[in-house]
């Protein structure tokens, strides 16, 4: 019997010559429930908790009643199925990327499969054959609408330029980012590391190796929206929001740590190690996407990759009731100012374009500058380079992120000149 036949509450059926109605009734998510002990009663009876004890029905309480909340609480939330979450609104193409993706042997019969063997196989069906409910986790992976079942399951990452408390006003809002799980992840990890992240390199002039580091470490920040997405409560109409100021980045989520964590770990920010995972079939999933290493590393991380790129240790902060977890990741000193969107583009671009310029390519630059449209032959007869080494360096200046240079006008009578970025670079070397 399909679940789509289950229209109705209660069915009837002809037992041994009489009729027998039959209510369905299937688990939720807020177990265990309450019913008044008179519904009948005019006025309201207290609410209490009832357990089947052979053929009879007894009040849970005491040790019963605890074994009972203990019970419904060790099942996570995606774990849990989902009525409202249908069969069809889970994505076969996502389904399938994800498979080929970690290599599942599911890749050979995927075409021959029905959604709902593709899912069974994947554990991701819950209940009896008759009614079986599709788990939230599907839904956060392969559903390409997620918040059509935890509504405001979306990143929003907020600039302030000049910080938020100097200048709240100036504030650049990015659209917001939402699709399944990794999608979002990724998206805003691609954000910060095309507008945000920086590197500087000092060349030490009484050593050779150069010292490299960044504003933000990019291992740190991947494991702090990872975290933010995997451990973040799903029940909550609440983004993960990331806001980026000059000296610092917050990623903020909710609820907060769970309480088996103490706050004296939580202010150490060293390690936290939780006893329960409100998510833990989608930290799996992660894990085995390689967006995340493992459960417990995610802190240890983030501050081992802090220590390495020389800067401050993250700070982490939440309240009492554990209703948000914040996290804290500070700028690499001699970074920080007013940020401007885009310039850890451009400066990423300056800094192939200083890594790329060689001898050579100089020598080229400046004797295209001296003779605008000179052809190539003209260029091995004024430098000294050899031909194979012109054509690579030509093809070097002429490419992206470079495009120093460019050829102009036909094959008989045009040549390289300089594009407005490659004045601009030789007019800096001749400075």
């Amino acid at each position: 019997m399909k679940r789509e036949q289950f229209v109705l509450p209660f069915i009837v059926q002809e037992v041994d010559d009489k009729y027998v109605l039959l209510i369905w009734v299937p688990a939720g998510v807020n177990r265990p429930y309450n019913v008044r002990e008179r519904v009948t009663a005019s006025n309201q009876s207290p609410c209490k908790w009832y357990v089947r004890n052979g053929t009879n029905t007894i009040e849970a309480k005491g040790e019963v009643l605890d074994e009972l909340r203990e019970l419904a609480s060790r099942l996570p939330f995606d774990e849990r199925g989902n009525e409202n979450i249908e069969q069809t609104d889970i994505s076969r193409a996502l389904v399938l990327d994800y498979l080929q993706t970690v290599n599942s042997r599911l890749v050979a019969d995927f075409e021959k499969l029905s959604m709902s063997e593709i899912l069974s196989q994947m554990d991701l069906l819950v209940g009896p054959t008759e009614c079986q409910l599709v788990k939230n986790v599907a839904a956060m992976m392969f559903s390409k609408n997620p918040a059509k079942f935890f509504p405001t399951t979306q990143v929003d990452i907020v600039i302030f330029p000049e910080g938020c408390i100097k200048n709240p006003n100036n504030m650049i809002e990015v659209p917001k980012i939402v699709g399944p799980v990794p999608e979002m992840i990724k998206q805003a990890l691609d954000y910060i590391k095309t507008n945000v992240i920086k590197k500087r390199i000092i060349k030490p002039k009484d050593k050779a190796e150069s010292i490299t580091y960044f504003n933000y470490p990019y291992q740190a920040i991947e494991e702090a929206v990872v975290n933010a997405l995997y451990h973040r409560d799903y029940q909550e109409r609440e983004p993960v929001e990331i806001t980026i100021e000059p000296d610092k980045i917050s990623i903020l989520s909710y609820t907060g740590p769970d309480r088996s964590i103490s706050l004296d770990a939580i202010q150490k920010a060293e390690r936290l190690k939780s006893r329960r995972y409100r998510n833990r079939r989608l930290g799996d999933y992660l894990k085995e996407l390689q967006l995340s290493e493992g459960r417990g590393t995610g802190i240890p991380t983030i501050q081992d990759e802090l220590r390495r790129n020389g800067s401050a240790p993250a700070v982490i902060e939440t309240n009492e009731e554990r209703s948000y977890f914040l996290i804290e990741i500070p700028c690499h000193e001699g970074f920080e100012g007013s940020l401007t969107i885009g310039e850890a583009k451009n400066e990423a671009i300056n800094e192939a374009i200083n890594e790329a310029i060689n001898d050579n390519a100089q020598t080229v630059l400046l004797a295209i500058s001296k003779s605008p449209l000179i052809k190539r032959k003209s260029l091995l007869e004024n430098i000294e380079i050899s031909k194979a080494t012109l054509e690579r360096t030509i093809k070097q200046l002429s490419s992206e992120p470079l495009a120093l240079i460019e050829y102009q006008g036909s094959l008989k009578t045009g040549g390289y000149v300089l594009t407005e970025k490659g004045q601009a670079f030789v007019k800096s070397l001749e400075e």
